[in-house]
């Protein structure tokens, strides 16, 4: 997800949509840890995701 598209989003919608990343987080973790992970830069992808939807969080929190 794009800063632009993160932006978009309530602060509902944002809060579900870090749930469902770090649900995907845990899933990836644990293939990977069983070794069965498809695409482990998943797993980066996801971490920026997290903290890129926290960051839009935030500055909306802030009124920015």
């Amino acid at each position: 997800m794009k800063p632009n598209e993160a932006r978009n989003l309530n602060a509902e919608e944002i809060v579900e949509a870090v749930a469902e990343r770090r649900e995907e987080l845990m899933d990836l973790r644990f293939q990977a840890a069983v070794g069965q992970a498809g695409n482990p830069r998943r797993i980066r992808a996801a971490k920026r995701e997290i903290a890129r939807l926290l960051t839009v969080a935030r500055e909306k929190e802030q009124g920015q």
